[in-house]
């Protein structure tokens, strides 16, 4: 069996007990909700700029932002605890701090720090959610983001208070700003598992509705081949 084969062999076997635990259950997709673009926005800088998203399952959320242009890397990881806690089963307790995130490595010449806010909160997750995203229940699931540096805040703060102004969602938001103490990266097998799983059933009535949505409400941001973590590690 090939490298490849045994890879996704190892996956679907993962995510056959997790599922049976009940956890990434499946469900009907969140609604996309068209909004409008953030008033304020960051100027685009030389390099490659990071940004790290929490909002429910990383599949997901990971699998979006690996289909926009502009977008580096996308990886699926533990963002708000410690490292010693930064493990799956530990962080599926609820009680580690952490939130199942994306770290989110882009080009601002591309790609604005305000377009893929408005991406996540349009397509990606529901942000009026508090503590559970869809099926998925406890904070680890919780709708947050962790800035790296005072910009980032600013705009994202901003466009928070701009949508709940405008009465976008029905419910106010509750995503949470704070800073990034840390970023850890998950297990292997959660890495690109949207790709590499397209039949599982959560992948198929929650997050593939989700690409669809990418797709049709940004088409001009949208890229059809994802940017994925294992090809680019070999």
């Amino acid at each position: 069996m090939s490298t490849s084969s045994h890879r996704r062999s190892l996956a679907a076997l993962l995510a056959a007990t997790i599922f049976s635990l009940g956890v990434c259950a499946a469900s009907a997709a969140e609604d996309a909700v068209v909004i409008p673009p953030p008033a304020v926005d960051e100027a685009a800088g030389p390099g490659t700029e990071t940004a790290i998203f929490a909002g429910g399952c990383f599949w997901g959320v990971q699998g979006v932002f690996q289909h926009v242009k502009g977008v580096e890397s996308a990886v699926s990881g533990y963002a708000g605890g410690d490292a010693k806690t930064a493990q799956y089963e530990t962080v599926s307790a609820g009680s580690t701090g952490h939130a199942e995130s994306v770290q989110v490595k882009f080009d601002p010449k591309q790609v604005s720090y305000g377009k893929l806010l408005q991406i996540f909160f349009s397509v990606a997750h529901n942000p009026t959610q508090l503590n559970f995203q869809g099926p998925d229940r406890g904070t680890q699931y919780r709708s947050a983001l962790f800035i790296s540096d005072p910009q980032q805040r600013k705009v994202a703060e901003s466009y928070i208070s701009q949508l709940d102004k405008a009465h976008v969602f029905s419910q106010p938001i509750v995503t949470k700003v704070s800073e990034t103490k840390g970023f850890y990266p998950a297990e292997a097998y959660h890495q690109d598992f949207l790709t590499l799983n397209p039949t599982y059933p959560y992948i198929v009535y929650n997050d593939l509705p989700k690409i669809e949505n990418l797709k049709s409400l940004f088409p001009a941001d949208y890229r059809g081949k994802p940017v994925l973590v294992l090809k680019a590690k070999g």
